[in-house]
C-alpha cells in the first residue's frame, strides 16, 4: 500500500509540475528578486490547478511515509519524470523521442532493482538533536553554493540549480514526515511543542517557491529530473545515515540495490538531456527553414 500511495503521489507531481509550468509560460521571467513575479503566478489558473494537484500529492506523499521507509518511497518519487513525459507532450508541447523512451524504461528497471533488492526495513522515525544540526546545516550550506551558481547561468542551468535545491528541500521535509506524524497522532499540542514540524514546513515552503522559479524558466525536463534526482538522495543519505535504515543484508544485494537505484538517476538525467538536446536544436532548425525560405 506504501508503495502504492507513492506512485500516486509521483503521479500528481507530475500533474502539478505541468501544469504550474503551463501557467507561468506567458509570464515574465519568475525570480526571487522580483517577488511580485511569485505573486503574479496566483492569477493564472493553470498554475492554481497544478498547485492543487500538489498539495493532493503531499498527501499521499505523507499518507505513503506513515506506512512505509524513507529510503525506498522517495526513490519511487523519481517515477515523477516519467509521468511528466506524456503530461508535457500533451498539455505544453515538451518533445519526447527515443532518448527519452529510453530514460524512462531504465529509471523502470533501475527503481525494480532497488526496490527488489535493497529492500529498505529498520529505522527510526527520528534522530538525535544535534545529528539533524549538522545534516541541516550540510543541506543549508550546499543550497546556498548552488543557488549563487545558478543566477548567473543559462535557463537551463537555472532550472537545474533551482531545481535540485528544491529536490533537497523537499527530501529534509519527507524525512521529517514520519516523526511529524507520530506527534501529530498524539495531538496537535504535541506536534506543535516540537521543532519537526516547523522546519518541516519552512523547508517545504521554500522547497515549493524554488521549484516555481525552476520551473518558470520554461525548461520542465531539467527542473522535473533535478527535483526528482536530489530529493530521492537527500533521503536515502538521511534514512541510512541518521534514521539507520538498512538494505538488504546480503552485499551483493546491495550492490545490486545501489546500481539500480544509479541507473534509476541516470534515466532521469538522460530524459533531461534528452529535451535540452531537442530545445537546442530546434532554434537551428528553424534558422536553417528561414535561410533555405530567403
Amino acid at each position: 500500500m506504501a508503495d502504492v500511495l507513492a506512485l500516486i503521489a509521483a503521479f500528481l507531481f507530475a500533474v502539478a509540475a505541468t501544469l504550474q509550468q503551463k501557467g507561468a509560460l506567458n509570464l515574465p521571467k519568475i525570480s526571487l528578486a522580483d517577488p511580485k513575479s511569485l505573486v503574479r503566478l496566483v492569477g493564472q489558473t493553470w498554475w492554481l490547478f497544478g498547485t492543487l494537484a500538489l498539495l493532493a500529492g503531499y498527501v499521499f506523499q505523507a499518507a505513503a511515509l506513515d506506512r512505509g521507509r524513507l529510503s525506498i518511497i522517495q526513490p519511487l518519487l523519481v517515477t515523477t519524470v516519467i509521468f511528466a513525459l506524456p503530461l508535457g507532450y500533451f498539455l505544453t508541447s515538451q518533445h519526447v523521442g527515443r532518448r527519452e523512451v529510453i530514460g524512462a524504461i531504465v529509471i523502470v528497471i533501475g527503481l525494480g532493482l532497488y526496490a527488489y533488492f535493497g529492500d529498505p526495513a529498520g529505522g527510526n522515525d527520528s534522530a538525535p538533536n544535534n545529528e539533524w544540526a549538522i545534516a541541516i546545516g550540510i543541506v543549508v550550506a550546499v543550497s546556498v553554493i548552488l543557488l549563487i551558481l545558478g543566477r548567473g547561468g543559462s535557463l537551463s542551468v537555472t532550472a537545474a540549480a533551482y531545481g535540485t535545491v528544491a529536490g533537497m528541500l523537499f527530501g529534509v521535509s519527507a524525512a521529517l514526515t514520519p516523526s511529524t506524524l507520530d506527534y501529530l497522532h498524539e495531538s496537535v499540542g504535541t506536534m506543535l511543542s516540537h521543532w519537526e514540524c516547523y522546519v518541516l514546513a519552512v523547508a517545504g515552503v521554500l522547497g515549493f517557491v524554488l521549484q516555481q522559479v525552476s520551473l518558470g524558466t520554461g525548461r520542465l525536463a531539467p527542473s522535473v529530473a533535478t527535483v526528482s534526482v536530489a530529493n530521492p538522495v537527500v533521503s536515502i543519505l538521511i534514512g541510512v545515515l541518521l534514521l539507520n535504515e538498512t538494505l538488504s543484508r546480503p552485499t551483493w544485494h546491495i550492490v545490486v540495490a545501489v546500481i539500480g537505484l544509479g541507473l534509476a538517476l541516470a534515466g532521469a538525467v538522460v530524459i533531461s538531456l534528452a529535451h535540452e538536446a531537442a530545445k537546442d536544436e530546434a532554434p537551428a532548425a528553424d534558422a536553417a527553414d528561414a535561410v533555405a525560405t530567403a
